[in-house]
């Protein structure tokens, strides 16, 4: 079985989100996407420090995932340098992390 990965990418607005979180889920390259509204980003940015609010996207797939689906969200993201994260699962309820490995096309 793949690798378990949780991918985080911050959004600027919730169309972009729900662009980008369709997308993956129709292609089956995610089995879940979680929208964090309202957080607040601080952050370097062209030498200053820069303030946005932003949304988080909270997506449950596999590791062999990451290069295409890294890929596809540059595409579609407005940012020139997007958030695109990946943490391993170290842990999990064993069904849901096979349920993942079910959903997602590998």
């Amino acid at each position: 079985m793949a690798e378990p990965i949780v991918v985080f990418v911050t959004c600027s607005n919730r169309e972009e989100a729900e662009t980008i979180a369709s997308t993956l889920l129709e292609k089956r390259m995610v089995a879940c996407v979680n929208f964090i509204p309202a957080i607040e980003s601080w952050y370097w940015w062209e030498g200053k420090v820069n303030r946005d609010s932003e949304l988080l996207l909270v997506m449950k797939t596999q590791a062999d995932q990451f290069p295409l689906l890294d890929s596809l969200i540059r595409q579609m993201h407005s940012y020139s340098v997007p958030e695109v994260i990946a943490l391993p699962i170290i842990q999990g309820s064993e069904k849901y992390l096979e349920w993942i490995a079910q959903t997602v096309n590998s």
